[in-house]
């Protein structure tokens, strides 16, 4: 069964900008736009280092376009 069918969000790929404090990082998305993004729970559990300059896939809410949650970090 597919849970993600119900939920109204959408990925997006960017690169980090800066860490700030709290888990929180300024990403710049390929379209060219700018948000604050926090890990995943996934992410915070297994300790994966986001790192400035990484890029990221970020999921975002149609409601809000300038937050997110960093949900992968490619090489």
């Amino acid at each position: 069964m597919d849970s993600n069918k119900n939920k109204k969000t959408f990925r997006k790929t960017g690169q980090v900008l800066e860490a700030l404090r709290g888990n929180l990082f300024k990403v710049r998305l390929d379209d060219g736009g700018e948000i604050l993004a926090h890990l995943s729970g996934k992410l915070r559990m297994y300790r994966i280092k986001v790192l400035p300059g990484d890029q990221v896939t970020v999921e975002m809410t149609p409601y809000d376009d300038k937050k997110g949650r960093i949900v992968y970090r490619g090489k």
